[in-house]
């Protein structure tokens, strides 16, 4: 995972979404422990209480359970959560405001359409 410290998005949601990546690219699997504060804290250089913000984040969505003296862990079906979480954000994000510009510019939504068949990037 790499934290970009300067970025204009807090740390602690990339550390959130870093795990989550993570968790997409199975670099951590499910039933998996993830680092602990402390290891964020060391290894990246941040505050502790930053680290366990972006954890905190991942247990409240349930993509991570707490064991009691022994840390974080992937929760079962959390790679399907973080999957179908990240598609309606793309929709939201991405189709829908490319819809809206398309539509203020000119640009139907069919013309969208060939534009991204006929990319061949």
């Amino acid at each position: 995972m790499k934290l970009i410290l300067d970025d204009s998005k807090p740390i602690y949601i990339q550390i959130a979404e870093g795990i989550e990546d993570d968790i997409l690219n199975d670099i951590v699997k499910e039933g998996e422990q993830v680092m602990s504060t402390t290891q964020f804290s060391q290894v990246y250089g941040i505050n502790p209480a930053t680290s366990r913000k972006g954890l905190n984040i991942l247990v409240k969505e349930g993509i991570l359970y707490k064991k009691r003296g022994m840390g974080m862990f992937v929760k079962d079906s959390a790679k399907d959560y973080i999957k179908e979480k990240r598609r309606k954000n793309f929709f939201n994000e991405y189709i829908l405001e490319t819809l809206k510009e398309g539509e203020k510019i000119g640009i139907s939504k069919k013309d969208i359409i060939d534009m991204i068949i006929g990319y061949r990037g």
